[in-house]
């Protein structure tokens, strides 16, 4: 038997025995239940006043206390007269206790005869005392008892339990439900409660009502059947309905009659009404078990139920589908879907109620019949202009063939056909006139409702099928799309625009820096040019060069440098290129000193000698040499002489470079003059020199006529010649300040 579960069965307090004694206390089951053939396991606990412990036990059956011997007289079914020493022995009545609180007890097996009270006579060293405990043994077993809620309900869960106070390690029992729902069984043997119990937890239908429920005590060993307990089910449910028909298969044509039955199956508690339903909607005024159709139209077929209710609840019955045949009615077409684009599929669908349904189908295009169609539904996989019209059908079932309905029209739509961009202006366009274009088309479906333009890249949306493009822009394709649902672009077209040369530039060969002597080629070269007849002219320092798309130098000198345009013109116009300025590398020439000031350089004064170039790049580094042609160590452009000496006369010549190379000047003379101090001081030393020679010269004449003479004409000769250096030099002075004119300087 299984130990499981919690105890259900509750036993009343009296079921539980307690001494009145201040020394022995007990707590154990008042009275246990066995049958003929099965065990008794008494569980007993007791307590000692004191903690004394149990010296010896005699158990007696139907004991009685003799007053005269002061002793209980009775049936001995056990002794042990020393607890503590002497083992249990394994008899028909076992103690399983100890000496200190356990007084179980197992009779195994248990006699009918056993019925009545045991005592159990126990004793220790200070005190003694007699415990009664009931038996009730019967000669089979009894039933066990079943207990139900007071309210069962359908599909409410209930449980109910079925229980047996009996209980016993040593005899196993088994407690099986008719119903086979899992159910859960529990034992409980304690001091207060000894039984068997098994509850089950089930959902009643109402094919329960009115059922029996029965637990069965089983000895699982033997595979015996103990004893049972029925009970009956009183299940509350709701009516349960069926519905009889007539005809049976619920199958009428058009006009006959119908007759239908609604029967209560069950019902707890008793239904009240009965009504009628057909599609979920109530039949007003049918209230009654029986509905008769005694002329049935297509219109009253459909699902029919009845209702009914009582306290519990109301319920419907099963749906009765109730056909009613008829032949086909007007016949419509349903296409999938119009308007439809062209070269889509397409789908028409011929729709008939009739019952049974139409097996046969006529298709009619534009009222002439389309010979093959003759299923339900044809497909057009794709559709053409040529398919749009009007399409009706006839169906037709076993009871004959319908009527054609109303006709339904397939639109093909499709986006605008044949679109052209046409140009309205007269021919040629030029770059910057305005310029009128339209969009046509040769037919569309649904109407064009607006326009799109393409041009340079750029898309534009119009209502207007007219662009107007002010100042047009050269070499410009344009296109437009008619659109309704759909675009569709039309080819594109070019304006042809005429315009001048574009994007004129002058390409140098070569590219890198020009130096003077190199072949050196420059050509026109342009973008594009409408018409593309051209001339090529060219232009130096703006003024007109010469014609040609190219212009060559074998060797290139300085006087060609300068700003340099290339222009190219057509019969609409001429266009420039952007200056292109030639510069030409060359080395120092042309070199010669300048002195300052012009007119005179007097001793004494400043003079600055400047070396004059032409050069590209620029001289960067200058040298200077006297006549002699020894260097100055002077490397800037100017060479100042600040004062200027008499030694300083003679000829100057300097040299300057860049990184292409040197030049060299012609030698250039200065001439110093003398100041007015140098003049006068000169001019009295030669006036006193003069007189001292006449004093001499008188004085010799004195002294030797003929000698004096002879030196008298040598002296004359020396004044005669210092004379003349003197007077070469003021005259030579005066003539060049009277002419305005001083010695020119090499070149």
């Amino acid at each position: 038997m299984h130990l499981l579960g919690p105890l259900l069965l509750l036993l009343v307090p009296e079921y539980l025995a307690f001494s009145d004694s201040a020394q022995w206390t007990f707590e154990h089951p008042k009275i246990l239940y066995a049958w003929d053939g099965a065990c008794v396991w008494i569980p007993c606990h007791y307590r000692i006043l004191n903690m004394h412990l149990l010296d010896n036990l005699t158990v007696y059956h139907n004991y009685k206390y003799d007053n005269s011997t002061k002793s209980y007289q009775g049936t001995i079914l056990y002794t042990n007269l020393k607890i503590g020493d002497v083992p249990r022995r394994p008899g028909r009545v076992q103690f399983l206790g100890n000496n200190r609180y356990n007084c179980t007890l197992l009779i195994n097996p248990v006699k009918v005869n056993d019925s009545g009270q045991l005592g159990l006579r126990m004793m220790s060293r200070e005190s003694k005392w007699m415990e009664p405990i009931g038996l009730n043994i019967s000669e089979t077993a009894p039933p066990p008892h079943i207990e139900l809620p007071p309210d069962i309900r359908e599909l409410r869960d209930v449980t109910v339990t079925c229980s047996l106070n009996f209980a016993c390690f040593e005899y196993q029992v088994h407690l099986q439900w008719s119903l086979e729902e899992p159910a859960v069984t529990s034992t409980s043997l304690s001091t207060k409660t000894v039984s068997t119990q098994s509850t089950l937890t089930f959902q009643p239908q109402w094919t329960h009502h009115g059922k029996n429920l029965t637990c069965q005590l089983w000895d699982p060993t033997q595979q015996q059947l103990l004893s049972e307990e029925t009970v009956w089910l009183d299940v509350k449910h709701a009516p349960k309905l069926k519905i009889q028909v007539s005809p049976r298969e619920a199958t009428v044509t058009e006009g006959e009659s119908v007759t239908m039955t609604c029967q209560v199956v069950s019902s707890n508690p008793r239904h009240q009404n009965v009504s009628w339903l057909r599609d979920g909607a109530l039949l007003v005024g049918e209230e009654t078990p029986t509905l008769t159709l005694p002329e049935v139209t297509r219109k009253m077929s459909g699902q029919y139920q009845c209702k009914a209710h009582n306290d519990v609840g109301s319920e419907k019955s099963e749906a009765v589908d109730l056909q009613v045949h008829h032949a086909p009615e007007p016949s419509r077409v349903q296409i999938f879907s119009s308007p439809t684009k062209e070269g889509n599929k397409v789908e028409l669908t011929c729709i008939s109620l009739a019952n049974p349904p139409p097996t046969n189908y006529t298709w009619y295009y534009n009222g002439l019949e389309m010979p093959g169609k003759t299923d339900r539904t044809f497909q057009i996989p794709e559709v053409l202009l040529s398919h749009a019209g009007a399409y009706s059908c006839l169906a037709e079932n076993n009871l004959g063939p319908g009527q054609v309905g109303q006709e339904a029209d397939l639109e093909v739509q499709y986006p605008p056909k044949e679109v052209t961009t046409v140009i309205r202006n007269p021919t040629p366009i030029r770059e910057g006139d305005s310029v009128i274009l339209s969009c046509t088309y040769n037919s569309s479906n649904p109407r064009v409702t607006r326009y799109k333009w393409d041009h340079l890249g750029f898309q534009d949306q119009l209502s207007s099928a007219v662009l107007t493009i002010q100042k047009v822009a050269w070499d410009r394709a344009i296109k437009c799309a008619a659109c309704n649902r759909w675009c569709l672009w039309s080819p594109p077209v070019n304006l042809d625009v005429q315009y001048a040369p574009k994007d004129v530039s002058v390409q140098v060969t070569p590219r890198n820096e020009i130096r003077s002597g190199l072949s050196v080629f420059l050509q026109c070269d342009f973008l594009s040019s409408r018409p593309t007849d051209v001339h090529f002219f060219w232009k130096k320092n703006g003024i007109f060069l010469e014609e040609g798309k190219k212009l060559s130098f074998d060797a290139i000198s300085p006087e060609d440098a300068g700003v340099y345009h290339c222009l190219v013109n057509n019969s609409i116009g001429q266009t420039s290129s952007k200056a292109w300025d030639l510069q030409v590398l060359y080395a120092p020439r042309s070199l010669h000193v300048s002195i300052s000031p012009k007119d005179r350089v007097v001793e004494g004064k400043k003079a600055v000698l400047t070396c004059e170039s032409d050069a590209n790049p620029p001289t960067s580094h200058y040298a200077w040499f006297d006549w002699n042609n020894q260097d100055l160590r002077h490397y800037d452009q100017t060479l100042r002489l600040d004062p200027v000496t008499l030694q300083h006369s003679g000829a100057y010549w300097c040299q300057g470079t860049n990184r292409l190379g040197r030049g060299q000047s012609p030698p250039t003379t200065l001439t110093v003059y003398y100041s007015s101090a140098t003049i006068i001081r000169r001019v009295a030393l030669g006036v006193g020199f003069c007189l001292a020679i006449f004093l001499l010269a008188i004085w010799g004449v004195k002294l030797q006529r003929s000698w004096k003479r002879i030196q008298r004409q040598q002296g004359l000769q020396e004044s005669s010649s210092g004379q003349s250096f003197f007077v070469r030099n003021v005259k030579r002075c005066r003539a060049l300040r009277d002419a305005g004119t001083f010695p020119k300087q090499g070149r």
